[in-house]
């Protein structure tokens, strides 16, 4: 490629909705044992459902030249509280190896640190191996944790911490 392209991240706005459900549906098909969600259910919510999402939920959207390139989603989880939390992290395979990732896991750790907290939990299925050695490389170390996903008994969770320098 000869010409230099652009990647920024955004805060998903209700505007971003249809970005959002195209990279949310494509990270579904992709991967499906990675989230807790899946395609089937997902591709029936509606416009309004998607609308919702983006507006009320913390997704950040990853963007390279007017093109929705990846995602991630922060949150609060009450089972452990006072934490925060990395959900639903997805690059386009042709984006993979390029730092897009990383800067999102990045969003993440400063929106969790701008909460007062010095450490970014998460969950990674360990039938996906990719996943969770990019998680050890970004500095995600596994606390010990591990049960099965709720909505898939066959899949086991392991819980990833990373501290926030």
């Amino acid at each position: 490629m000869t010409r230099e392209s652009t990647l920024s991240i955004r805060r998903c706005a209700k505007d971003d909705w249809e970005d959002l459900r195209t990279i949310r549906l494509e990270a579904l098909a992709d991967t499906p044992d990675a989230y807790g969600s899946t395609y089937e259910e997902s591709v029936r919510w509606s416009n309004a459902q998607w609308k919702n999402a983006a507006s009320t939920r913390l997704y950040y959207l990853a963007d390279r030249d007017g093109r929705v390139v990846g995602m991630v989603s922060g949150g609060y989880n009450e089972a452990y509280p006072g934490t925060r939390w990395l959900y639903g992290m997805y690059v386009t395979p042709r984006e993979r190896g390029t730092g897009t990732a990383a800067l999102l896991v990045r969003t993440i750790g400063e929106w969790a640190r701008s909460h007062g907290v010095s450490e970014v939990y998460l969950h990674v299925t360990t039938s996906v191996p990719r996943a969770r050695a990019f998680y050890e490389k970004v500095g995600f170390r596994p606390t010990g944790e591990s049960f099965e996903m709720y909505r898939d008994q066959s899949l086991t969770l392991i819980t990833m911490v990373q501290r926030l320098d």
